[in-house]
């Protein structure tokens, strides 16, 4: 098995994870947006980081999170899908759930109660989904996407 061939089906793989951004986080947010609006619980938590306009933002997020993650899934668009959908996760990441501060509390260079820790979350998942989707950015879809596949047969059509 060639580097080449390797690297590509490591970026598949990567981009499966897309999967998983769209179905376990993008598709909830936009359903309850769809149903509740203004009044979804994720709004109020958008306005709560300080974003005008949260309910713009609320969309802005869950479609780079549901379209996002299904646009990096297949490969198309796939380095404007991750750049898009990475900024939701460094939002997550780093204003809601507070990243920074918790590697700082991790770290014991900063000190934080038990019960602001919880308050804020865990920084886990976002902080993976972010370093995927900078490496997506990166790196493109590879030999394995959708992208790819259309290239080639409209040069053929050529």
């Amino acid at each position: 098995m060639s580097r080449e061939w390797r690297t590509d089906l490591a970026l598949l793989l990567l981009r499966l994870s897309g999967l998983g951004l769209a179905f376990a986080h993008g598709w909830g947010k936009v359903i309850a947006l769809s149903a509740q609006g203004g009044d979804a619980p994720f709004v109020a938590g958008v306005a709560a980081l300080g974003f005008p306009f949260p309910l713009v933002f609320a969309w802005a997020a869950a479609l780079a999170e549901l379209a996002g993650g299904l646009l990096i899934a297949v490969g198309l668009f796939t380095r404007i899908a991750a750049a898009a959908a990475a900024i939701a996760m460094a939002v997550a990441a780093f204003l809601r759930h507070r990243f920074a501060q918790q590697i700082l509390a991790w770290l014991g260079i900063l000190e934080v109660s038990d019960e602001t820790r919880q308050r804020w979350g865990s920084p886990e998942l976002a902080a993976v989904y972010l370093a995927i989707l900078l490496a997506l950015v990166l790196m493109g879809g590879g030999r394995f996407s959708l992208a790819r596949l259309v290239r080639r047969s409209t040069r053929r059509g050529r």
